[in-house]
């Protein structure tokens, strides 16, 4: 060892300063090796294999050893100049700070990654608030660079901020509002991965992918992607369908539109002939004999068919339609489930199917759907009742060979 230092001494001073110099790289590096390629490796097993973000926690924290090295024993190397010094321990102890920010950035996206296994994640996530906390240390990681390429103390940039809040208060406005909204989103359980919403203003009508503290994404139903500003969930107004999913049950609210014209009153004959519906057999006999009641009670010998009651094709085709939802077996009747007559208009009189279907899966019932209009749409002439529609060309086309 004396001699080594004896051939060490003997050598030019710019001789010393490259050995110097290369066996500061060389220990560095070897320092790296240890720590990555050995210390690391044997640690892999033990690391969680469901996430890399670990790892790559792991190697930025492992990045400042080696940067160490050479901070600290840069200035025991001879013959280099004061400003060449500085320059390089500066230059890692800048390096240094960056890599402990961005390992305990990594190491939050990994806390955020573990918390999106649990169950509860969906309805409280934290990925807003770590972004704030990322913010955080980002900042402070720039102040103390700043600190150190200037040689002063952060403590005295740290009192100079307070010149310059209202340009950071300008600057942080949308994750300042941001922040605000995520508290608030969280706290009240605005909002989940996974709910639908609607929200026209800003064109989303679909599934909420990711929710970070700028921004909502939401996957509409074509599959686009828009992102919504978390703040504008606070400001504006959206509809959220978690209550529609979570009762298991989706409203059906639609119309047939009847030709006024088509409207009377039944014989006789037509309302026995109707009996031949199962599903009207009850209503018929219970409001046969409450007219007929009536009738009795409130005539009194009068036999003019004006000053009787009497059934209707349109009360019918309302009493069946109640009737046909509710044996439906598709239709969930623990909902509020009605037959209304709508105030009548330029498209004729309108009965509104107000029910709800027993799934929420959109493809179903949507199908659901379409097979009980169908059915209504073809029975309504057993009512001797007709549809309501705009007249197309072809309706212009019969009259004038009507005409001609």
């Amino acid at each position: 060892m004396e001699q080594l230092l004896a051939f060490f001494s003997a050598q030019p001073l710019w001789a010393q300063s490259v050995i110097g110099v290369t066996g500061l790289l060389i220990a560095s590096l070897l320092v790296n090796f240890i720590l990555k390629d050995v210390i690391l490796r044997i640690a892999a097993p033990y690391l969680d294999r469901k996430s890399s973000t670990i790892d790559r926690s792991a190697t930025w924290f492992a990045t400042v050893a080696p940067l160490l090295v050479i901070s600290k024993g840069i200035g025991f190397v001879p013959g280099l100049e004061d400003w060449a010094v500085e320059l390089i321990s500066d230059v890692s102890q800048s390096v240094i700070v960056l890599s402990i920010a961005m390992g305990i950035v990594k190491a939050l996206t990994y806390v955020n990654e573990v918390y999106e296994r649990r169950p509860q994640a969906k309805n409280r996530p934290i990925k807003g608030y770590l972004q704030v906390v990322k913010i955080i240390v980002l900042c402070g990681a720039v102040i103390i660079l700043i600190s150190i390429l200037i040689n002063e103390s952060p403590f005295l940039l740290l009192s100079g901020l307070g010149a310059i809040t209202a340009v950071l208060l300008l600057v942080f406005k949308d994750t300042i509002l941001s922040l605000v909204a995520s508290v608030q989103l969280s706290t009240n359980d605005m909002l989940r991965v996974g709910d639908w919403i609607t929200m026209t203003s800003m064109g989303a009508d679909g599934t909420v992918i990711d929710i970070s503290l700028h921004t909502v994404k939401v996957q509409n139903f074509d599959k686009t992607i828009v992102s919504i500003p978390t703040y504008r969930l606070v400001a504006d107004s959206y509809q959220n369908w978690r209550g529609m999913a979570e009762s298991g049950g989706r409203r059906i609210k639609r119309a047939l539109h009847l030709d006024q014209n088509s409207v009377r009153f039944l014989s006789d004959e037509e309302v026995l002939d109707l009996k031949k519906f199962k599903m009207l057999k009850a209503y018929l006999a219970d409001k046969r004999e409450e007219i007929a009641e009536w009738n009795a009670r409130e005539l009194e010998g009068e036999d003019a068919p004006v000053n009787a009651r009497r059934l209707t094709n349109l009360g019918t085709l309302r009493a069946y339609i109640e009737a046909y939802l509710r044996w439906h077996p598709h239709i969930n009747n623990d909902f509020t489930l009605m037959v209304r007559q709508l105030a009548p208009g330029p498209q004729g009189v309108s009965l509104e199917l107000y029910c709800f279907t027993d799934t929420t899966a959109w493809e179903i019932y949507e199908g659901i759907q379409a097979d009980i209009f169908d059915h209504l749409i073809a029975i309504v002439s057993e009512f001797d009742l007709q549809l309501f529609q705009e007249p197309s060309g072809s309706d212009y086309a019969r009259l004038v060979d009507r005409g001609s």
